[in-house]
């Protein structure tokens, strides 16, 4: 491989096109989200929760064990995001997100206080 000759060292890599491009067709907008169970995901994000919060997390999936449901934290927080986004695209300005996030950008709070879901969500 001397003076040059044979393989390139240089690298191709994707665009931003087809890095952001969804693997799979989205998912029409209904009631019913899919959610993906304990398999494994390629994408990622970091989030950040307060000591109560995670607290409130695990007391929450504790509880659903009682009830025969046994999932982990991963899965409760996307079941969670799916019901959320669900409601969002329903509901749009009244949706639960958009009330709660309203509600503290009005209060001028930095945060979302944690409230007990079953207080405010109401079903249909």
């Amino acid at each position: 491989m001397a003076g040059g000759r044979g393989r390139s060292r240089r690298v191709s890599v994707p665009g931003v096109a087809e890095l952001l491009r969804p693997s799979t067709p989205l998912p029409d907008a209904s009631d019913e989200r899919q959610v993906t169970g304990r398999e494994r995901h390629d994408q990622k994000i970091t989030v950040y929760l307060s000591a109560i919060e995670l607290l409130e997390l695990e007391h929450a999936r504790l509880r659903l064990r009682r009830l025969g449901v046994v999932l982990d934290r991963g899965r409760l927080v996307r079941e969670a995001i799916a019901i959320l986004l669900a409601d969002l695209d329903a509901r749009g300005r009244d949706s639960l997100v958009a009330r709660r996030i309203r509600g503290t950008k009005d209060s001028g709070e930095d945060t979302v206080t944690s409230l007990t879901w079953a207080s405010v969500w109401e079903p249909r």
